[in-house]
């Protein structure tokens, strides 16, 4: 489907992703990346008659999940260990009469290739084209690469049992201040931005999400724009219901909202892009830091082929953070959580400074998504 792009000279950073004063309010390659499999050409050893006497047969053999391991970090993650009385229960998915926690919350396995749990994201955020919006487009890339390897680094140290997966997190659509041509108070990018995405996160040997802010478009006719990316084994996709403006209000006048109905289209989108490419499971980020920016939250589905994060997006003192994450995100358990951090907003007065990777560890559930801002 053809899309219009926006003109990088007449894009306006407002792109109200940056979190104006809404957030005030709230305060691969993946590890598996994806198989090709084709049939394998028989190799033969031969003696002086060129007699074919052997033959291998090199066809590698399709990942497995290992279930047992995936488990075990589900109830790491929610700091069940094997002293809780419901470290047996929960293996065994039977609580009896006993009331079982909120966290870990049991979906379903993912196939196999599945970045989470077995590996923590962290990413970086942003436009390319815009310093408000984030990290991405406020360094020189090298600067920037350099500062994402940090924040790596020091996630590895804080939990070692979980490998990082680095992430450009890059925002592909921007709501915009004025309508635009088609109405809509968006801005689409260029090809161009999401493969320089792409080149980016290759240096880092990471993975791409590309994210919407639909304005007053919507995710069913959005997403079929950027098939061709989103049937890429490294890219991922990320939403926000911050910019999904379903009153037809321009974006920033009020927070806008999915329903469970348009996360599981998307949820269901990619499925079938996974299943018709065989490709591993794709992660799904949806922002959240107010109630009501996702409705119906426990008719979300998670699939086989995708795995939700609720990506706690609320911005302001550690206290105010935790408490978005304890009363906004905790509550509606779906599949694994996010926390975002805003190297500038989080240490507005009276902050006392950014959460740690050793302080955000301490939360329950372990958020398996850092996004950095």
């Amino acid at each position: 489907m053809a899309r219009k792009t926006q003109d990088p000279s007449s894009f306006s950073p407002v792109t109200l992703g940056a979190v104006t004063g809404f957030a005030i309010i709230a305060v691969v390659f993946a590890i598996a990346a994806s198989f090709f499999y084709s049939a394998s050409p028989i190799s033969f050893s031969r003696d002086a008659t060129s007699t074919p006497i052997s033959h291998v047969d090199t066809t590698p053999p399709k990942p497995v999940l290992d279930t047992v391991d995936y488990d075990k970090r589900l109830l790491a993650m929610a700091h069940i260990g094997t002293s809780s009385k419901y470290y047996e229960m929960f293996l065994k998915n039977d609580f009896g009469t006993t009331t079982p926690p909120l966290w870990p919350a049991r979906t379903v396995y993912p196939k196999a290739g599945a970045i989470l749990p077995f590996k923590r994201i962290v990413a970086y955020y942003g436009n390319f084209y815009s310093k408000g919006m984030g990290v991405l487009g406020e360094y020189p890339e090298e600067v920037m690469l350099d500062k994402l390897r940090t924040e790596v680094a020091k996630w590895e140290a804080a939990d070692p049992n979980t490998p990082v997966m680095p992430a450009i997190h890059y925002i592909v659509e921007t709501a915009q201040i004025e309508p635009g041509k088609q109405g809509l108070y968006l801005a689409r990018m260029p090809d161009s931005q999401i493969d320089k995405a792409l080149a980016i996160a290759e240096k880092v040997d990471g993975i791409v999400f590309i994210d919407f802010q639909v304005s007053l478009s919507t995710l069913e006719k959005e997403l079929p724009m950027y098939e061709e990316y989103l049937k890429h084994p490294k890219v991922h996709l990320g939403i926000d219901p911050e910019f999904s403006m379903k009153t037809g209000a321009r974006p920033g006048k009020v927070i806008g909202s999915f329903d469970a109905a348009d996360i599981n289209f998307a949820i269901n989108y990619l499925s079938r892009l996974v299943q018709e490419n065989d490709l591993p499971p794709k992660v799904l980020v949806v922002h959240r830091f107010t109630q009501d920016m996702v409705t119906n939250a426990r008719k979300i589905k998670p699939t086989p082929e995708v795995q939700f994060v609720m990506d706690m997006d609320g911005w302001g003192s550690p206290a105010k953070k935790a408490g978005t994450y304890q009363h906004v995100i905790i509550p509606e358990p779906v599949q694994f959580t996010g926390f975002k951090l805003f190297y500038k907003n989080d240490l507005f007065a009276p902050s006392p400074g950014m959460f740690t990777p050793t302080e955000l560890l301490k939360l329950n559930p372990k958020p398996l998504y850092i996004q950095y801002q």
